[in-house]
């Protein structure tokens, strides 16, 4: 019987001490536990930092160019003025009215030739040569046969030169009719025709006139 108290008290102390050893083995590990969190509290808690972008300074006016210092114009030496043992005469005044003096005239140019040439009588105008005068009787030329036949018609001009005396000295073809034939009967009629000279004043003098001959059948 105390045998079994023996072991009953022997189970009982070993339950009580296994119980007491997790009691500290809970107590040590809450300990362990516990200091971590403490000293995680001691830590200093991270700062909320929000940045603001602050504008940049203005930029500082320019100063304006200093003026640049002009160097001192450097005046040329001047004579010594000697003084004058003679004493200078004051001006005199006088009471008379104001006169304005005017310019005097330019001095002419010498006149030019276009001028001499204003500056000369004029001529007398030339009145130019006549051949259609009545008294003068000058024929028409024949119209050739031949342009009859191949109808050939034309205006002739004829550039003439008339002497003094009326006749005619040299005649050119300023327009042609176009047609040989007709170009030579009026060549040949005016070249013995008569012309009132051309006249300048009261004096005859030799100048051109132009003949118009025509040739038309319609006539």
């Amino acid at each position: 019987m105390e045998h079994m108290n023996s072991i009953a008290a022997i189970r009982t102390d070993w339950r009580t001490l296994a119980l007491v050893t997790a009691l500290h083995g809970l107590a040590a590990f809450a300990l362990l536990s516990a200091t971590p969190v403490v000293q995680a509290l001691g830590q200093d808690r991270p700062l909320m930092v929000s940045l603001i972008e602050l504008a940049p300074p203005a930029p500082k006016p320019a100063e304006p160019p200093r003026p640049r210092a002009m160097p001192a114009a450097k005046l040329a030496p001047q004579p010594p003025i000697l003084a004058s043992s003679t004493p200078t005469p004051a001006p005199m005044t006088t009471s008379e009215p104001e006169t304005t003096a005017k310019p005097e005239a330019a001095e002419a140019a010498p006149p030019t030739p276009a001028a001499q040439a204003a500056a000369a009588p004029i001529s007398a105008a030339v009145v130019p040569p006549r051949f259609d005068a009545d008294y003068l009787d000058n024929p028409a030329p024949a119209y050739p046969s031949l342009s009859r036949r191949l109808r050939e018609q034309g205006r002739v001009l004829l550039r003439v030169y008339v002497e003094p005396n009326g006749t005619a000295s040299r005649i050119e073809i300023k327009l042609t009719s176009g047609f040989e034939r007709l170009d030579n009967a009026a060549l040949n009629t005016v070249r013995k025709w008569r012309f009132v000279p051309a006249h300048q004043g009261s004096a005859a003098v030799g100048a051109w006139v132009v003949v118009p001959i025509s040739f038309s059948l319609r006539s």
